[in-house]
């Protein structure tokens, strides 16, 4: 019986809108269980979420019919409105442009699992623009400083 077999493993990062930290510790659990649901809707494998109250990143198993930007799109949109109808900020939530996609190799789910898992321990060692930087030279992802996120100074 002929198939598609695969293994696509994906973390995506994405910051809230002018790197501010309005994801909230009251709520945040709450968005990543949204987030989620929407990932598992699309037909797609979460295998870790979690952030920090200015970006978050998680980790999922795709399938090669998925079109990531597609899925990030529809994360965006959807969780931007669930944040807003279910009125967690009292700020104007948006997400920022842009995102960031790293893919793996199976051997290293466990290490990113963990990694995903401890950001706000390691956040207390590293800002999310360092971090960010580090993907993308870690990667080998040529890129503009115009092009990356809008930084708060």
């Amino acid at each position: 019986m002929p198939g598609t077999f695969s293994q696509i493993y994906i973390q995506i990062v994405f910051a809230v809108k002018g790197r501010e930290s309005l994801i909230h510790p009251a709520w945040e659990e709450e968005l990543y269980k949204y987030i989620s649901g929407i990932v598992r809707n699309k037909g797609q494998k979460m295998l870790a979420i979690n952030g920090m109250p200015d970006h978050i990143h998680f980790l999922i198993g795709m399938k090669p019919s998925c079109c990531l930007s597609d899925l990030i799109r529809e994360v965006k949109k959807s969780s931007n409105d669930f944040i807003r109808e279910k009125k967690f900020s009292r700020f104007g939530f948006q997400w920022q442009e842009g995102y960031g996609a790293f893919s793996y190799s199976h051997s290293a789910l466990n290490d990113v699992i963990r990694y995903i898992n401890n950001q706000k321990e390691h956040h207390k060692k590293q800002t999310f623009r360092e971090e960010y930087m580090e993907f993308l030279k870690r990667f080998e992802i040529e890129f503009k400083d115009e092009y990356l996120f809008e930084w708060i100074k």
